[in-house]
């Protein structure tokens, strides 16, 4: 039974205050659960928390306690996708700044009165990134995926481009009476190759040939066949991007970042981070079994392990136990830091709103932990770092960055 909006108004105003009982928070992330894959109930939630709050940024529960508290009582039936939207919004609920050694907590809904010489103003902003991309076809013409309409783009071969939504590009191999064919191609076919680069600010979905599922993070791209052809599937990958393989033993799956570096898949979920501008090139995996291959030398990673390969040098880095919803925050909508350092931090805003990022003076030993969402705009996220006592200033393109 629908939700009366009244009654969603005084969860949502007893959840800002902190006064929430204990079946007020059930009812309220019950809302919440049945939000996901409802545009316009999820729409009525940012809107009515923004006319609470001023902020999309949510309200600061004990993250934990709430989590603990709801799943473990059995009058409260939570479904997989519940668990996950009690996770996410409970983690979202908080954003920790660790200056040096001391350590801050700040809270949305409880930020501290501040005279008007303290609050952060700033003459410009920017808005957050969206679903933007570039095609390259194999004649080397290109197409403004974020400016077509939905629908089918063009047939190459045997393969067909649709556009299925604001934000993904679909590949379908067709028979030759033009009818889809579930596989990966014939291996008579020749092999084109077409290119999905996202740019600063931008994101984007595609579907290969086969039916993997990747998700382009902003100033990324990924070089692909039209078809996959013979025993081998074979991708290029700059930037980030996070992987759902379709099984296929007798054609493992390769993403090559460079390098002389290579991901080689069989069947599984996993995220790359292999921009230029980061030290090392970071590999997560979820499920499944991926094998990262660097100059001869070579690391099997299990699930929930990550990966380091310096691109200085030297052997590659496994660490077990990685924190693999922070790997893919970015593509469920969230920044999340956990111990990074200011460059780190700016890097990610300078891809994400599409600016360039200058220091004036010493660049500031600070360290950020937390998770806020990513569609925002820049300044709201701007405003929670200086609580760290780091300034910040916009200048039309460029993000400036004082002590």
């Amino acid at each position: 039974m629908p939700i009366v909006p009244t009654r969603l108004h005084y969860l949502l105003q007893q959840y800002a205050a902190d006064s929430c009982t204990r079946e007020e928070l059930k009812e309220l992330f019950g809302v919440i659960g049945e939000a996901e894959g409802n545009p316009e109930l999820e729409g009525s939630l940012r809107t009515m928390w923004l006319e609470l709050t001023g902020s999309s940024i949510m309200p600061g529960i004990d993250k934990e306690r709430v989590y603990s508290n709801i799943i473990s009582d059995p009058a409260f039936a939570v479904t997989p996708t519940r668990r996950l939207w009690v996770r996410r919004i409970a983690a979202a609920s908080i954003f920790i700044l660790v200056a040096g050694a001391g350590l801050r907590m700040y809270l949305a809904h409880r930020v501290p009165e501040r005279t008007a010489k303290s609050v952060a103003v700033y003459k410009g902003d920017a808005i957050p990134g969206g679903n933007k991309a570039v095609l390259t076809l194999t004649d080397g013409s290109t197409v403004l995926l974020d400016s077509l309409h939905n629908g089918a783009i063009k047939q190459q071969g045997s393969t067909r481009l649709t556009k299925q939504d604001s934000g993904q590009l679909v590949y379908s191999v067709l028979s030759a009476g033009g009818n889809h064919v579930s596989g990966a191609g014939d291996r008579a076919l020749s092999i084109q190759y077409n290119k999905i680069a996202t740019p600063r600010g931008g994101q984007y979905r595609v579907i290969l040939p086969d039916g993997t599922k990747v998700w382009l993070n902003a100033s990324s791209s990924l070089r692909f066949p039209t078809a996959f052809v013979g025993d081998r599937r074979q991708v290029d990958l700059t930037g980030e991007a996070y992987f759902e393989v379709v099984g296929d033993p007798a054609r493992p799956f390769t993403v090559n970042i460079g390098g002389g570096q290579a991901i080689q898949v069989l069947g599984t979920s996993f995220d790359i981070n292999a921009y230029n501008d980061e030290s090392a090139i970071r590999a997560t995996l979820l499920e499944g079994s991926i094998r990262l291959s660097k100059e001869g030398a070579q690391a099997v990673l299990k699930p929930g392990q990550q990966a380091f390969s310096d691109r200085s040098g030297g052997p590659i880095r496994v660490v077990p136990g990685a924190d693999t919803e922070a790997a893919i925050a970015w593509k469920n909508g969230y920044f999340q830091f956990d111990g990074d350092g200011l460059e780190a931090v700016m890097r990610q805003l300078s891809r994400w709103y599409d600016v360039e990022v200058k220091y004036e003076g010493p660049i500031p030993e600070r360290q950020f932990a937390g998770q806020m969402p990513r569609g925002v705009n820049l300044s709201e996220v701007l405003r929670i770092l200086e609580e760290s006592n780091v300034h910040f200033r916009i200048e039309g393109k460029q993000l400036v960055a004082t002590p």
